[in-house]
């Protein structure tokens, strides 16, 4: 098998394993909103700045690997990571971030300092 040929299928399985990266970066921060509620606006800027950082990955892998040429199988084999891990591996991986996530949050709640159980009733004098 020819050099350029190894080199080719090498960069279609590093474009998988960038496609699989970037889906786990976005596993942890719908872990990150179920710990923190936020509004649409904020869930809105988080979405935007995960598709620059996406963008911004899948550039950088066809600048430092292919000298900058565009390569459609190298965007097809991200998406193709994305979506492999999306199936194969998310839905459990998901699960566990999620219970680390309550863990978590129980964590913090058990180290917040306790609230006048006055203030809680509404109910003056008492």
């Amino acid at each position: 098998m020819s050099v350029r040929i190894q080199y080719e299928g090498w960069l279609m399985v590093l474009s998988l394993i960038t496609g699989a990266w970037l889906m786990l970066a976005y596993d942890t921060l719908r872990v990150f909103r179920l710990i923190i509620r936020h509004g649409s606006f904020w869930t809105g800027l988080e979405d935007f700045l995960y598709w620059l950082y996406a963008g911004l990955v899948t550039f950088i892998l066809l600048y430092e690997q292919n000298d900058g040429v565009f390569r459609a199988y190298v965007i097809a084999g991200v998406f193709g990571g994305m979506i492999l891990y999306d199936r194969l591996i998310s839905r459990f991986f998901f699960k566990c971030l999620k219970k680390l996530g309550k863990c978590f949050k129980m964590i913090i709640k058990r180290y917040q300092p306790a609230k006048d159980k006055n203030q809680n009733t509404g109910r003056a004098g008492e």
